[in-house]
């Protein structure tokens, strides 16, 4: 089997971390988890990095959770689904916090934890077909490990809307709400991504390093311990729950959970 994420870094110290699962949109599960988490270990203690590029395989940027995945997990112990939401909180911390300037390049679907991930960097810029949503309610579940990343990205006005909704939005309105930075042609992605990142190698690693730690000093994304495992308790539990049961089954099923109007 392929690699779920593929890591690669040249002369200049610039990591491309790539999710390499296309055949699924590049939705999460526990391999790309683990994966992601050694990724960032690894570059973290690397003193020649100088930036990370974060991308997606295929059409898609990150469809999110794999939801088979998540309904198998959603039936093992709560100790099980307690590490899970560790594991995949822990990555979401890690890129948030990684102290080089990392920059994400989004096509195609970006939805749930990819909405995370994207929140997590420093610069995303997005190709003009890619379509969000923070889509978790949609299956009776939480976003709550990525809710202060996205509370940074967007201010907590626009996530009250688009965490409650779930709606698509496309990646004009993600620019307009502070989720994107910058919009280009889907042929244009990659070289808008190599723009920024040769604008990045022109500053001082340190003084980016420093200035990035301050402003998470001031950010949701700055938070402690105790924190971090609230919501990642939360995460699982809600997981675990007969409203998520109810929606993951809808989903398998492809109807409409019986929460919706007219079931």
């Amino acid at each position: 089997m392929p690699e779920p994420v593929v890591t690669a870094l040249d002369a200049r110290g610039v990591a491309t971390l790539s999710l390499n699962r296309p055949e699924a949109g590049n939705a999460y599960d526990h391999a790309m988890i683990q994966g992601v988490l050694a990724a960032l270990h690894d570059l973290g203690g690397r003193p020649e990095l100088r930036a990370v590029v974060l991308k997606g395989n295929g059409r898609h940027f990150q469809a999110g959770a794999d939801l088979k995945w998540i309904r198998d997990v959603s039936t093992a112990s709560g100790e099980e689904n307690e590490r899970v939401s560790l594991a995949t909180a822990e990555a979401m911390d890690r890129l948030n916090r990684l102290p080089v300037p990392t920059v994400a390049l989004v096509q195609g679907g970006c939805f749930g934890g990819g909405t995370g991930l994207v929140a997590a960097c420093d610069v995303v810029i997005a190709a003009d077909n890619a379509i969000f949503a923070i889509s978790e309610v949609r299956w009776g579940l939480t976003a709550a490990i990525i809710i202060p990343q996205l509370g940074d990205a967007v201010s907590a006005r626009q996530l009250r809307r688009y965490a409650l909704t779930a709606e698509r939005f496309d990646a004009a309105e993600a620019r307009r709400i502070g989720l994107v930075h910058e919009v280009v042609p889907p042929d244009g992605l990659a070289a808008a991504g190599e723009a920024m990142v040769a604008r990045l190698l022109e500053n001082g690693p340190q003084a980016m390093a420093d200035t990035k730690s301050w402003i998470l000093k001031f950010a949701w994304g700055g938070f402690d311990r105790a924190t971090f495992e609230a919501f990642s308790a939360s995460h699982a539990a809600t997981r675990r729950s007969a409203e998520a049961a109810e929606g993951l089954a809808s989903f398998a099923e492809k109807r409409a959970a019986r929460w919706a109007p007219g079931r």
